[in-house]
């Protein structure tokens, strides 16, 4: 699969590398665009500030820019929680996408969105104080209408970013079932 993975409001760190590693490893070519341009943050906070300085709209274009060489190819979206909400935001507007991975994040949907059976799958902690049950409920529901065929793995005491090793969310239990199964979710994907 060509997969497009986004980085966190952490912005390109090592473990996006390593997960882009992971996923090459299986046989995927991954791309790992810096929507930050170089800059990386040590507290979720720093990193949200930066990200609201640029703005949504800028980040998305930047998105836009740094998948338009590969879209024709059919791309599975992917990121890392400000990541899957540009990785969703792209995917549900790419009639060629061919599946979405979130990790820790969702986005927004548009009331007008409609997909054709896109493989979603989403793994967030549980609890996540960015992604509340209420939200997730109201979301997974808004994703069905819109026609995405969609799987929720929750890990419960996971901290939000449980992927990460280099951050204190990091839970290695959590982490290696993620992967497991969105490994076997982007193998799906490549023999269906």
């Amino acid at each position: 699969m060509n997969i497009m993975l986004f980085h966190s409001t952490y912005g390109l760190r090592p473990a996006v590398r390593e997960a882009a590693d992971r996923l090459r490893a299986a046989g995927h070519a991954v791309w790992t665009p810096d929507l930050f341009e170089g800059c990386t943050f040590d507290t979720v906070e720093e990193g949200m500030e930066f990200k609201d300085r640029i703005g949504k709209e800028e980040l998305l274009k930047r998105a836009v820019l740094a998948v338009a060489p590969y879209s024709e190819r059919g791309l599975v979206y992917a990121g890392f929680s400000l990541g899957a909400s540009i990785a969703q935001t792209l995917a549900l507007g790419d009639d060629k996408a061919r599946g979405l991975l979130l990790l820790h994040g969702t986005s927004d949907i548009a009331p007008n969105t409609r997909v054709e059976e896109l493989p979603v799958q989403l793994h967030v902690a549980e609890p996540d104080p960015f992604e509340t049950d209420d939200w997730l409920t109201a979301w997974y529901l808004q994703m069905g209408r819109a026609g995405a065929d969609v799987e929720v793995y929750r890990y419960a005491g996971a901290g939000h970013l449980y992927t990460d090793p280099g951050l204190p969310d990091y839970d290695a239990e959590a982490a290696e079932a993620t992967w497991r199964v969105a490994l076997g979710f982007l193998d799906g994907l490549e023999n269906a």
